[in-house]
């Protein structure tokens, strides 16, 4: 794993700073930061798995985007915290494996029956390298902004000690109730 220089990222939401990490793959992913994290203890982190549909083009299939921006406000207003953006695409099945999946959902299938449909995992991501990251950051504890209890799970059971949950809740839209109602009943997700 390889880290950039850190660099100021203005946003409309204040300003971070950001860090691109390379992988022992090549693939690239970024931490957005405030604060001293070095050694901190209970730092709000956000894992959060890229969703080009929803953050780039502004799809109302799911609440990805909304999450990432829920994060971001909750680390400017607390002046600290941490954001690991994984290069993870459509829970781990890639953008054209997502864009076949949304294919099915329309066609009827839930979130869940179209990744198994396509002979996939409901969600197949890994937070390893995430793990890695707080490591590397010698994060002491995190208040995890999540919904999902997978991720509470990984990161607990890799010695990363969580102290708190944070909810994310985001209002449902019309086109997204029924995927946050399968990520609910089917991936318990604490909605």
């Amino acid at each position: 794993m390889l880290f950039s220089s850190a660099a100021n990222l203005p946003t409309d939401r204040g300003t971070f700073l950001a860090s691109a990490v390379r992988d022992g793959t090549g693939l690239e992913h970024i931490i957005v930061y405030k604060g001293d994290l070095d050694g901190a203890a209970d730092v709000p982190v956000r894992v959060h798995s890229e969703c080009l549909t929803s953050e780039v083009f502004g799809s109302l299939r799911c609440d990805c985007d909304h999450q990432l921006s829920a994060a971001l406000d909750h680390i400017e207003a607390h002046g600290c915290g941490l954001i690991i953006y994984l290069r993870q695409e459509g829970r781990g099945i890639g953008l054209f494996n997502k864009i076949e999946a949304y294919r099915l959902q329309d066609e009827g299938l839930d979130t869940v029956e179209a990744n198994e449909q396509l002979g996939l995992s409901s969600d197949s991501r890994s937070y390893k390298l995430a793990v890695d990251i707080l490591k590397t950051l010698r994060i002491k504890s995190v208040q995890l902004m999540t919904n999902n209890p997978k991720k509470l799970d990984a990161l607990s059971r890799s010695g990363i000690e969580v102290t708190r949950r944070i909810p994310i809740h985001i209002p449902p839209n019309m086109h997204n109730c029924d995927y946050l109602e399968t990520k609910k009943s089917k991936m318990s997700h604490m909605l």
